[in-house]
């Protein structure tokens, strides 16, 4: 699998990429030749990685303070990938104009703090399990913020997923209505899919860094300081002992760090650049059922009815959006004429 930092160039549908054959010639179709074993070994790190991303935080927020967590996460992984970068590509490889990192450092917010810390935040009093289905919305709200945001009216099976989608959250959130779990962690949780997804709907709107790595260096820096400073204001660092920490939260850090935030990212960000967008997007209704089946296996959290019945009906609403994109050629949601691109596809 080759690096993300130099791919192919992304086209939009019936373009023609500089150096590629005219028309008329004979070549392998794109479908063809990004369907490789390494397409489909990116797509299980995606699926599976991610997936069990969720069992990792609940883990780690076992012993450590919240947003003290994620910032140590997206910290240390935006140190390591900007090291990265100055071993592979020297200081020119970080090298944005001012609005780029302002643009960077936006999306960072809304994708890491907003999105992410609200989650990690959530799953103190929410199963893993529960918190990924709910997640499992982002792409509904991509629909309504590109039909108001981006002036795009949306399709009746968009329409249908969504309100299916919202059905789903509802039957998801009857545990929390009903006491047994904290009503506040399941508003979080998706307040948290708001913000990932406003973050994702901005990224395509203004001018990102050009190198994908560093973009998403920048973007960890940004969100992991300011998730740092929302702990310190919760007052996170009150009676803090690392020393109480237990091993498997270390370990569970650890493994959202090397393995969710620079393996995973690394498959999905060549992914965007090596498969059909269409196929990477159904990492949205795959990854809540690892996260299910997960915790489930390791933290025996239970597999109730509401769970079942509300995460089948946002993943059959998730599959009717991602199903308009693949009839329309992936354009959706970025726009007429756009593949559609999530916040680490920018070039």
């Amino acid at each position: 699998m080759t690096s993300p930092a130099s791919p192919s160039p992304a086209t939009t549908p019936g373009s023609t990429p500089a150096g590629s054959a005219a028309p008329g010639a004979t070549t392998a179709t794109p479908a063809a030749a990004r369907l490789s074993g390494g397409v489909w070994l990116a797509l299980a790190v995606v699926y599976v990685v991610w997936g069990s991303t969720y069992l990792a935080i609940r883990i780690a927020v076992e012993t450590m303070p919240s947003f003290f967590s994620a910032a140590a996460r997206f910290l240390t992984a935006g140190l390591l990938l900007v090291g990265y970068l100055l071993i592979r590509q020297g200081p020119a490889g970080l090298r944005v104009s001012r609005r780029q990192l302002a643009s960077a450092a936006l999306v960072g917010l809304l994708l890491l703090t907003g999105g992410n810390g609200l989650v990690v935040l959530g799953e103190t009093s929410v199963p893993s399990g529960l918190a990924a289905l709910l997640v499992a919305a982002v792409p509904l709200w991509m629909v309504v913020l590109t039909a108001f945001g981006g002036g795009e009216r949306p399709k009746r099976p968009e329409l249908a997923g969504v309100l299916l989608g919202l059905v789903g959250l509802g039957v998801l959130s009857a545990p929390a209505i009903g006491g047994s779990i904290e009503p506040l962690g399941v508003i979080l949780i998706i307040g948290a899919t708001l913000s990932w997804a406003a973050g994702s709907f901005a990224s395509k709107k203004v001018p990102m860094p050009g190198n994908v790595l560093a973009a998403s260096a920048y973007q960890m820096l940004a969100g992991g300081l300011a998730d740092l400073l929302v702990g310190l204001a919760r007052g996170e660092q009150h009676g803090l002992d690392l020393g109480a920490v237990s091993g498997r939260s270390w370990l569970a850090l650890g493994y959202l760090v090397l393995f969710g935030s620079l393996l995973a990212f690394t498959a999905y960000a060549w992914l965007l650049r090596s498969a059909p967008l269409t196929l990477v997007a159904t990492y949205a209704y795959v990854n809540p059922v690892v996260a299910v089946l997960l915790g489930w296996l390791i933290l025996a959290e239970p597999l109730t009815g509401p769970t079942l019945a509300g995460g089948a009906i946002v993943v059959v609403g998730v599959c009717l959006v991602v199903s308009v994109s693949r009839r329309s050629g992936g354009r959706r949601p970025g726009g007429p004429g756009r593949p559609a691109r999530s916040w680490s596809a920018r070039k």
